[in-house]
């Protein structure tokens, strides 16, 4: 089997978007973490899968879920995506956020898309969520990037 610390090493040289990934729990309380670990994986139906860690802390609340939002970030949002990958457990106090009902959608993100849970696949330490993309939307900009181990933008 391979270590550990080369596997995490080899995966850092895939550069990938990063996304926050929003949901409530069952009396309506806002949820969401960092991600990713996320994929665009059919057009017809539109689905799209992420992948939470069993010990994230936003894990149980997934797990109950039918319905998820993925808020993917502009090269500014550096520092929502630190937020959302912190421990505080007021991640959305004092942020922007559309939907009082329904998923919470960040303001001023690159693209959202709601998704309904549609399959659950639990694969070693994470759980594959799929989600069928239900709405969407984009604005301008460019993504913010993680590349080894570090945010990072593209340049064109």
């Amino acid at each position: 089997m391979i270590d550990n610390d080369l596997f995490r090493a080899v995966l850092g040289r895939f550069a990938s978007g990063v996304t926050v990934v929003t949901t409530r729990d069952a009396n309506g309380n806002p949820h969401g973490m960092t991600v990713s670990a996320f994929s665009s994986l059919s057009l017809d139906p539109p689905l799209v899968l992420v992948c939470i860690g069993n010990d994230a802390s936003t894990a149980p609340v997934m797990a109950r879920a039918e319905s998820f939002a993925v808020n993917v970030l502009r090269d500014d949002q550096e520092a929502l995506s630190r937020r959302f990958a912190s421990v505080m457990s007021q991640r959305f106090e004092g942020i922007g956020y559309h939907g009082s009902e329904g998923d919470p959608r960040l303001e001023g993100v690159l693209a959202w898309m709601q998704c309904r849970v549609v399959a659950q696949h639990p694969s070693g330490d994470h759980v594959i969520y799929v989600g069928e993309v239900e709405q969407a939307g984009m604005s301008d900009g460019r993504p913010l990037l993680y590349y080894r181990g570090g945010y990072a933008t593209l340049e064109r």
